[in-house]
């Protein structure tokens, strides 16, 4: 009868258990429990808080208290919820940035504060605005609680298929009348080798009568990165060296239908040619080398809440949130470009091919290339909310609205290239144990004299600030009953949200003569413990030169006749720029109820979206290189969505809780795959896109859980889940007209798009086991299997199949250590350039010390990422790597005080 029908007739079921109701006090059983202290115990503490608030939800959750969050050696609150079953995040950039639940897509998932949206903005270049949210904005020390919703219930915001992270903060009413609470810390990184000083405050005060209260707060957190790895960029056939490109000459002798105007002429003959011949299809990194990427990561986070309760049953709150990040940073990668169509097409000599993978390739005179990237990235957000609520015996009001705006993205990106001619080899054949290297016959790593900007076209000035923007009122009402219903809740929320991004640039070619070397740019030697880590790397790839990024922008903003950047100086700046504003109006109902020791909650959401689209759009036929080829067009689209939920739990006995659940969700596409945004590839005669009409995907999502409370702060439990998703966004690609500025004319071009074309199904189990032991042990530990497909037998982003953590801890006066493992195994993540891109399993370890010298005072030494854990990116499989970076280990030390 399908899930709808299923869950209409289990409320049917519900409404007639409730006989006759009667009016009844206050009801806290549908909320999950809350200790508001700030000050806790210690682990076992923390651990039954979590454990408490899971035993009382009315759904299907996971919570992490304040201590876990605030104080286990965590630079922010992704780190602290790797804990949490079905949890994983992604470290791209060595510390959690997008978590993943069940198995989802982070896009499909939901992050809100106290049950509202943040506006937030990314830092790096190549993101595009999505729904993501990026905890790394988001302070520890702020957090009281976070829940994470793997059910959910109607009065909770839709758009989440994996499940809902809700951070709540804390309030001035719930905490002792007086507080000042602070830590000092120092982090340093054994890999960048420096150090900074971190720092919190939090002063809260409330009068005798509890009737006014006041909290402020600031957190203050600072890191230098240093990101060592080896890179490729994309991947090309072995036929690529044997005329088919776009070059005028090659290596090998002509095909069987010549290229008019082309002539095939070359270096590769002998074994080289005969292995070509037999291997067309082998693939090889179009580019392979090496990347040094530096950044400074500043955060400054403010808070306050107000709260004030002129009589009992009123409160009224009001609450202030503002981050100002930075993150500044130098990319600089130095890489060999075989691929390269005008400067290796014909340079190849010789080559190795094992199971359709170009293990090496030799090349003489071939093309290297250093490409630095300055680039001056941050985000601001600022957050206002205010929330009136009544509480009565007989019934509850509550309403709150709110603003939250934010901005930032690449502020502004200089760019240049060094171009080098030289005899190498590149060798990926211990791949994944040893990514690669690169061999010359001459010292050209060491030598920044030989790379030389190009006069014609030397780089580039960008700037890519994203906006982002919510909107938001909403009513709930509440009537409390008496008998098997407890509570009728019905609510109202509207929300405006708007996401835009800017894309701008220029390029810089022939300014006066611009061909220059890299050693006009105050150049070193990286530091001996470059690639530390890494196997297989020569002494050529450890000794490499670095320019210095001031002194690159310095000289390039001061050339005369510098031009400005423009959003019409190139095809891909004109359509990167675009405007989604969503409009969203939801109603729910939803009905608590508690038949002795049969309890839970069903309901239903409707919501009605509509969409605009706004963009560039190139005009048909034209040359879309100047304003005139392009029109502003904005496409509308709505949609409506009615979506029932139930979430059923039985108390099998006073130890051992069964949790039923089931619900149709939506998740709203990504805001970049809603614009008209296109890129081309003249060469290939391909590209890419978004695409204005998608829907949101939808899922009949289904989760059981059995829970044993077997002890004190003690407990063993299974769950299983299955999620049937459809209108699943996958990329297709078709032919369309545009022009080519290679060839001067309109021609054919294959464009992927994402459309609304398929369905795919996650389905997995999770067991996790928590318990205290005598003499102060006790333990946490947890798995995953996650099988996630979609119809067409292609993975689903981020879902890895198996996850496991373990955490043992000691805890006994004044004493507490604490280790925390976690292991994920291989991932994917999408597709670029026609390869499908993936991370190999990943493993990380953890540790703290905390001695208290009182009940006030206490130090923790804490050391992240111990293992110098490796990420590892590959194309295809793992003998074509990527991106394999390390970021060092951190070690922390802080002083936490609380009064």
């Amino acid at each position: 009868m399908g899930i709808r029908g299923f869950l209409i007739g289990t409320a049917s079921a519900m409404a007639l258990l409730t006989g006759a109701a009667h009016a009844q006090t206050s009801d806290t059983a549908a909320q999950p429990a809350d200790d508001h202290e700030i000050v806790v115990t210690g682990f076992r503490a923390s651990l039954a808080q979590s454990i408490e608030a899971k035993r009382k939800a009315d759904a299907i959750i996971d919570s992490v208290s304040s201590e876990d969050v605030g104080k286990f050696p965590n630079t922010n609150v992704a780190e602290a919820l790797t804990l949490v079953p079905g949890v994983t995040v992604d470290r791209a950039f060595g510390q959690g940035e997008k978590v993943s639940i069940l198995g989802t897509d982070p896009a499909l998932n939901r992050t809100l504060l106290n049950g509202q949206t943040v506006a937030s903005a990314d830092w790096f270049i190549l993101d595009n605005p999505g729904r993501t949210f990026n905890y790394a904005l988001l302070a520890p020390q702020l957090v009281n609680r976070v829940d994470v919703y793997k059910s959910p219930e109607p009065r909770i915001d839709e758009g989440s298929i994996g499940g809902t992270v809700n951070v709540l903060t804390r309030k001035p009413l719930e905490l002792k009348p007086f507080v000042v609470a602070g830590s000092l810390s120092y982090l340093y990184n054994d890999r960048s080798k420096k150090g900074d000083v971190q720092g919190s405050a939090l002063v809260s005060w409330h009068n005798e009568d509890k009737t006014l209260g006041i909290l402020a707060s600031f957190q203050r957190t600072k890191d230098r990165l240093r990101r060592d790895g080896l890179e490729s960029y994309g991947t090309i056939s072995a036929n690529f060296w044997a005329g088919n490109n776009d070059a005028n000459t090659s290596s090998l002798a002509a095909p069987a239908v010549p290229v008019v105007g082309r002539t095939y002429t070359g270096n590769c003959t002998g074994t080289c040619a005969s292995t070509l011949t037999a291997n067309p299809n082998a693939k090889f990194p179009n580019a392979f080398g090496t990347s040094y990427f530096e950044q400074g990561r500043e955060r400054l986070t403010y808070s306050a809440t107000a709260q004030w309760k002129p009589v009992d049953q009123l409160t009224i709150t009001a609450d202030w949130l503002r981050i100002d990040a930075t993150y500044d940073n130098l990319n600089q990668s130095m890489f060999a470009f075989p691929g390269n169509v005008w400067n290796s097409a014909g340079s190849l000599t010789g080559l190795t091919v094992d199971n359709g993978i170009v293990r090496s390739a030799t090349f003489n005179n071939g093309l290297s290339v250093l490409d630095a990237q300055y680039r001056v990235a941050e985000m601001h957000s600022q957050t206002f909310h205010g929330q009136i609520g009544w509480e009565d015996v007989h019934w509850d009001l509550n309403v709150q609205g709110g603003v939250s705006d934010a901005d930032g993205g690449t502020k502004k990106q200089v760019f240049l290239e060094f171009l080098n001619k030289a005899n190498y080899t590149v060798d990926i054949s211990g791949a994944p144990g040893k990514p690669g290297t690169i061999s010359y016959t001459s010292n050209v790593l060491g030598n920044p004299a030989a790379f030389v900007t190009d006069a014609g076209w030397s780089g580039n000035l960008v700037t890519k600030p994203t906006t982002d923007k919510e909107r938001y009122g909403q009513v709930d009402f509440g009537l409390k009953f008496d008998g098997v219903l407890k509570r009728i809740q019905v609510g109202y929320k509207y929300r405006s949200h708007e996401t835009a991004q800017a894309y701008a640039g220029v390029s810089l070619a022939g300014i006066n003569g611009f061909a220059v070397p890299a050693s006009n740019f105050d150049t070193s030697i990286v530091r001996d413990n470059y690639l530390s880590g890494f196997d297989g790397i020569n002494d050529q790839m450890r000794g490499r030169f670095i320019i210095n990024g001031d002194s690159m922008v310095n000289y390039v903003q001061g050339r005369p006749g510098l031009p400005t950047p423009s959003m019409f100086s190139a095809s891909e700046f004109t359509a990167g720029n675009w405007d989604i504003k969503e409009q969203i109006h939801a109603a729910y109902a939803q009905a608590n109820f508690d038949a002795g020791g049969f309890r839970g909650n069903f309901g239903v959401r409707y919501v009605h979206t509509a969409t605009d689209s706004a963009g560039f759009v190139c005009k048909p036929g034209a040359m879309c290189n100047a304003q005139a080829d392009w029109v502003w067009q904005t496409t509308k689209t709505s949609y409506d969505n009615v979506l029932p939920s139930v979430n059923i739990i039985a108390d099998v006995r006073k130890d051992l809780v069964f949790r039923f659940a089931a619900a149709q969700v939506i998740a709203r596409p990504n805001y970049a795959d809603l614009t008209n945004y296109f890129w081309l590839s003249d060469q290939i005669l391909s590209g890419g896109g978004g695409n204005p009409d998608l829907k949101p995907y939808k899922s009949n999502n289904f989760n059981a859980s059995l829970e044993w409370y077997l002890a004190p702060r003690s407990i063993l439990s299974g769950e299983i889940f299955y999620k049937d998703i459809s209108n699943y966004i996958l990329q297709q690609t078709a032919p369309e007209q545009h022009y080519n500025t290679a060839q001067g004319r309109v021609t054919t071009y294959q464009i992927s798009r994402p459309f609304n074309a398929g369905s795919a199904e996650v389905k997995g189990f999770a067991v996790a086991y928590q318990q205290s032991f005598p003499l102060g042990f006790g333990v946490l530990a947890n798995y995953t299997y996650s099988d996630g497909k979609a119809s067409t037998g292609a993975d689903l982003p981020y879902n890895s199949r198996h996850q496991a953590s373990l955490s043992p801890f000691f805890e006994s006066g004044p004493v507490a250590l604490r280790a925390t493992y976690t292991w994920r195994s291989k991932y994917f993540t999408g597709i670029d350039r026609g390869d499908q891109m993936y991370v190999r399993g990943t493993a990380n370890v953890d540790v703290s010390a905390t001695y208290n010298f009182t009940k006030e005072v206490g130090l923790t030494l804490s050391g992240m990422n111990l293992t110098d854990s490796q990420y590892y990116a590959y194309a295809n499989t793992p003998s074509l790597p990527r991106g394999v970076y390390k970021t060092g280990r951190k070690l922390l030390a802080t002083v936490n005080v609380n009064f």
